[in-house]
């Protein structure tokens, strides 16, 4: 399938050149995927699915189009590639697109290293089997009255990269995840609450009956719950859901927020954006994690960085189109799908851990909400201020005492994260490595 996507990416870039293009870069993916799902104790829903995407971007000065598509068909490339000429050619100039140097490019041109592909073939038994593993424990947790969804599922995807500078790569993933989602209690007294695990290699995955439980226990701690008081109290982020939290931080110091003036960030570049101490680490090498790749979308090595060292904001997430917008150096963070031009986003992050349990933190507050649920989003991102629906725990004397839904925390990102305390409970499997973080004083709109 590799060589097949290369030659896709060949045929495209060669179409473009006898269409007039004066540039150009392509990209093919491929998707293959099984999913299965259970309900009572039987197979609800089973789906195959495989499929190849191709895109073309073409350059004609300083202007630039995009197309994309899934018929791969020799006539179908060469009339996708006259199409992108001629809206080049009618395109505003953009005076900050165009290629990497030749000098510029990754000469890593797979993933060899970074171990994403998990040989093994699922077999849709063996995944029906997970899946009724997976509900029969959840349904033996006292207190579960039924389950939603619960399933297993394998994805394979390739992608290739090809460019007339002369860069050409590509590289693959596999995934392998099992979830199910369990409802305690009866009528508008029902409450429900997941657990899932999804990793690059089925051998490292948690069992079926431990992720069942999970998810039963969760739901059956939420049950009578109900709405917090209103005021101002601190705030503990769960691990399952603190990463969003440092997420707002990496979209505002992403370059095409920073090159339209948009973000709230704007002016903290070298300022302490984060406690003393705290790094927040890409690594987009590490092995069998969702987020590696060994090249950028561009074709540019990646490697690793601090987006935060010590507090201090070091830098933004660039792509080459950002970079020459803001005078800087890309990051090799340009991300591409078929659809469009690469834009900049970060992979896998690490946010510096503390030495505290989250028993400790939940301790150290002493009255206030344990969040494990966030729902909607009220950012403003020039100014930071910060709103989302919330549900979690109560807690007061630093033990939890009851579940509560229904209500709103608010503050402002920069000051949130200027007092941000991370636990120790990170995954360390995740693309994400965040921990439990401790927030003071956010206005809880409840009861």
């Amino acid at each position: 399938m590799t060589q097949n996507l290369s030659d896709l990416t060949h045929a495209l870039i060669d179409a473009a050149r006898s269409a007039g293009a004066d540039a150009a870069d392509a990209v093919a993916i491929s998707d293959d995927s099984l999913s299965i799902e259970v309900l009572k104790g039987a197979l609800e829903h089973a789906e195959r699915s495989e499929g190849t995407e191709i895109g073309l971007r073409v350059m004609i000065g300083q202007k630039q189009a995009s197309v994309s598509g899934s018929d791969t068909r020799p006539e179908m490339i060469a009339t996708l590639a006259a199409r992108a000429v001629a809206m080049a050619r009618i395109a505003p100039d953009d005076p900050w697109c165009g290629l990497a140097d030749a000098d510029m490019l990754s000469d890593v041109r797979d993933a060899g290293t970074l171990d994403l592909i998990d040989d093994s073939q699922p077999d849709p038994q063996e995944l029906e089997r997970w899946a009724l593993e997976v509900e029969a424990a959840a349904l033996q947790v006292s207190g579960v009255m039924q389950t939603q969804a619960s399933g297993a599922g394998w994805s394979r995807r390739q992608m290739h990269l090809a460019a007339t500078n002369g860069f050409s790569g590509g590289y693959g993933r596999t995934g392998w995840s099992v979830s199910s989602v369990a409802i305690s209690g009866e009528g508008l007294g029902m409450e429900r609450d997941y657990y899932a695990d999804s990793r690059t290699h089925s051998d490292e995955l948690i069992s079926p009956a431990e992720i069942g439980r999970l998810a039963g226990e969760r739901a059956v701690m939420r049950s009578g719950a109900s709405k917090p008081p209103t005021g101002r109290y601190p705030v503990l982020y769960d691990e399952r859901i603190s990463s969003g939290l440092i997420g707002h931080l990496v979209q505002a110091s992403n370059g095409a927020s920073i090159a339209r003036g948009s973000s709230w960030l704007n002016d903290a570049l070298g300022k302490q954006v984060l406690p003393d101490g705290i790094d927040l680490i890409e690594d987009p090498h590490r092995a069998r994690a969702a987020g590696s790749r060994p090249f950028d979308g561009e074709g540019l090595r990646t490697r690793r960085r601090a987006l935060v060292e010590d507090g201090r904001l070091t830098g933004w997430t660039l792509d080459l189109s950002t970079a020459r917008q803001l005078g800087m150096t890309s990051t090799a963070n340009a991300a591409r799908g078929t659809g469009g031009a690469p834009s900049p986003a970060v992979g896998n992050l690490t946010l510096t851990q503390g030495d505290r349990t989250r028993e400790d933190m939940l301790a150290d507050m002493g009255t206030g909400l344990l969040i494990t649920s966030l729902i909607g989003s009220s950012i403003n991102p020039t100014t930071g201020d910060y709103s989302r629906g919330a549900s979690g725990f109560w807690v007061e004397n630093g033990q939890i005492v009851r579940p509560v839904n229904e209500c709103t925390v608010a503050g402002n990102l920069r000051d949130m994260l200027m007092s941000i305390v991370p636990g120790n409970d990170a995954r360390p499997h995740l693309s994400r490595v965040v921990p439990s973080l401790l927030v003071e004083g956010l206005t809880i709109a409840g009861a």
